[in-house]
């Protein structure tokens, strides 16, 4: 009896296909580089926006927990029909009496605009608010003074002002002089500091703070605030909120407007966190260029390679080894560039953020996500190409020899 010999298929090792698979790459460098540049940007884009919506809101989320939680904020709402309503002057007095309060601080609106000099025109307001101000108003608000100092006992009896971080800019003072004087409701104040932002309380960043006693002596201020600041115990908060309008107004409860402002935050957080997807469309449009760049590249080195395809196939190569090695250089050149684009998204969110203070953080979905899209869209872009590739006989591909 004879046997007979049976040859089995050639196949591509798996140890030969990075090798094999890279022979287009590192024979045009410059076009490789080129074509995956698109795929590059587009990964980039998407890891960056990601990375930053994160980043920020990592940022945010770490401010809300130095400055606490537990602060609320009572506020005098509308009337019946639809006036402005008044909190009573012992508003404060009576929601410091609440058991699980630690601290009442609060503001009044006071009518009067602010100007540098009596020469600015009266129209040029630059949207500056004028508060009275308790004297524990900086502690309890979580912020600080950058320059000079608060008001005190005596001076909250003078004309003396602080600024929020935004009046002062707007006024152009960045500094505290001995002297140094604005116009407060026609009248002269005294400038003694300049605080640090307020993010629990951002309306005071933009007010000119004066005291009680001075805003009703100099400024016709009829004493009513307008702003309670209230901190509670942490594990209280919601019990000390369902109580604040009843204390604050018990005649009228309901013309009294109780809020949380680290809720508001975090609400804010998640706005921006959901405009991302915005940029991140923009990225994956950038993504789709890339793999059509890629498509374009491998379809020209398909035809400029025919000899090579010849060649390999009357050596022995099957249409699935000549598939294999095309699709694999797509997925190749794809994957180099979605790398990259990690690499850049990473290093452009670890520069802004470092610049904000933020920690750097970037989702796992953001840089795996990156990469298996760029490797779906080189093994798209690359299958045509392959199968064309594959389909070509040795003796149609060597006639180009």
């Amino acid at each position: 009896m004879r046997s007979v010999a049976t040859l089995s298929s050639a196949r591509v090792r798996t140890r030969d296909l990075p090798r094999v698979a890279s022979v287009g790459l590192r024979t045009r460098p410059l076009r490789a580089a080129l074509s995956s540049l698109g795929i590059a940007i587009g990964v980039g884009a998407i890891v960056a926006v990601l990375g930053l919506s994160s980043s920020s809101q990592a940022g945010l989320l770490a401010e809300i927990d130095r400055l606490g939680t537990n602060l609320l904020t009572v506020t005098n709402g509308q009337g019946f029909f639809g006036e402005t309503a008044e909190l009573p002057t012992s508003a404060p007095e009576m929601i410091s009496r609440i058991g699980p309060v630690t601290q009442v601080q609060y503001t009044g609106e006071v009518n009067g605009n602010v100007y540098r000099t009596p020469f600015i025109p009266q129209f040029n307001t630059n949207g500056l608010s004028v508060l009275a101000v308790s004297l524990g108003l900086p502690r309890t608000v979580g912020t600080t003074v950058a320059r000079g100092s608060y008001l005190n006992a005596a001076t909250a009896r003078e004309p003396v002002a602080v600024l929020g971080t935004a009046a002062a800019k707007r006024l152009g003072i960045d500094r505290i002089f001995p002297g140094e004087r604005i116009m407060v409701g026609g009248q002269w104040f005294y400038v003694a500091g300049i605080l640090h932002p307020a993010a629990l309380a951002p309306e005071i960043d933009s007010a000119v703070m004066v005291g009680f006693r001075a805003a009703e002596t100099y400024l016709g201020f009829d004493g009513h605030p307008s702003t309670i600041y209230v901190r509670s115990r942490t594990d209280q908060v919601a019990a000390v909120q369902s109580v604040l309008g009843a204390t604050a107004n018990p005649e009228s409860p309901n013309e009294v407007d109780v809020s949380r402002p680290s809720a508001a935050l975090v609400a804010r957080a998640q706005a921006k966190k959901a405009f991302s997807g915005l940029f991140l469309g923009l990225g994956a449009v950038a993504l789709l260029v890339g793999g059509v760049g890629v498509a374009n590249i491998m379809v020209i080195s398909v035809l400029e390679r025919r000899s090579e395809i010849g060649l390999r196939r009357a050596l022995g190569a099957t249409r699935a080894n000549i598939r294999t090695q095309f699709l694999s250089e797509a997925v190749l050149l794809a994957v180099l560039g979605g790398i990259v684009g990690v690499g850049l998204g990473v290093l452009a969110t670890a520069i802004y953020a470092s610049t904000k203070g933020w920690a750097v953080v970037i989702p796992a979905i953001a840089w795996a996500g990156g990469v298996a899209a760029a490797l779906v869209i080189g093994a798209i872009a690359g299958l045509l190409p392959a199968l064309r590739a594959a389909r070509l006989s040795p003796t149609d591909a060597l006639r180009t020899v």
